[in-house]
């Protein structure tokens, strides 16, 4: 194990590739990225490949995801929120399957790479904004005027303007900032199980309270994946309510 708790986000190309001057290689991070589709993919379609009446485990736990992201989208977006069901369903699965695979030691985390959690973050903007526009055409320039007096509005709206534009910042730094850090601290715990192990005589003994630590944060970890996941999802549903329904809703 790598005694620099860095070098695990370090990108390394599996099969180097340049095309016209750019460096389009699959990497470490592309693989993972396949795996997770992969596995997700085949999570899902072997869950509900029997359709049982008494469902089976992975048939209930498919059905659980479901429901799940399901009522997140209604209680978020309202009963119209629904038509981007496949659209947030596929980038909660995505990102828990990454932030769970991340937590695999070896394993690239693929959310902790800001361009990635920024590219997911700029197709949910995008979204909302093509989303906004072909239902309320001009009139969806009306999110950024707030109800209010207008003399603040001069103030208000390039306040929600400049709002609405660092979303995409906002959604991927909270993302990558919380895989990174949570990442970092494991390999700088593990460094020092390794440092003190090696040591010999009692400073042996004491790489124990390390150890425990590494237990401990991994749990955390475990629940911050799944809830980074569930932020990730439920703010992309309150934007696209905002496309729907601008102030009304």
């Amino acid at each position: 194990m790598a005694m620099n708790p860095m070098e695990q986000f370090k990108i390394e190309p599996i099969v180097p590739l340049h095309i016209g001057g750019y460096d389009v290689s699959f990497t470490n991070q592309s693989l993972v990225m396949v795996a997770i589709v992969a596995v997700a993919t085949l999570f899902l379609s072997f869950s509900v490949s029997s359709r049982r009446l008494v469902p089976t485990r992975l048939q209930s736990m498919a059905e659980l995801s479901y429901e799940f992201v399901q009522g997140m989208i209604q209680s978020a977006a309202g009963n119209d929120g629904m038509r981007f069901f496949p659209f947030v369903f596929t980038l909660f699965f995505f990102v828990l399957f990454s932030n769970f695979f991340g937590l695999i030691p070896g394993v690239f985390t693929v959310t902790s790479q800001i361009a990635v959690t920024f590219a997911l973050a700029a197709l949910v903007v995008l979204t909302v904004i093509v989303t906004g526009f072909l239902k309320h055409g001009i009139g969806f320039l009306k999110l950024f005027v707030p109800h209010a007096p207008l003399p603040l509005l001069f103030l208000l709206v390039p306040i929600e303007v400049i709002s609405f534009f660092t979303r995409p910042i906002s959604l991927s730094v909270r993302l990558f900032a919380n895989m990174l850090a949570g990442h970092t601290m494991l390999k700088v715990f593990a460094g020092f199980v390794i440092a003190l192990g090696g040591a010999g005589g009692i400073l042996t003994g004491l790489a124990i309270a390390p150890m425990l630590l590494i237990v401990a944060i991994s749990a955390l970890e475990l629940l911050v994946a799944f809830l980074q996941a569930y932020v990730f999802a439920v703010l992309t549903c309150i934007y696209l309510n905002e496309a729907l329904h601008l102030h009304g809703h």
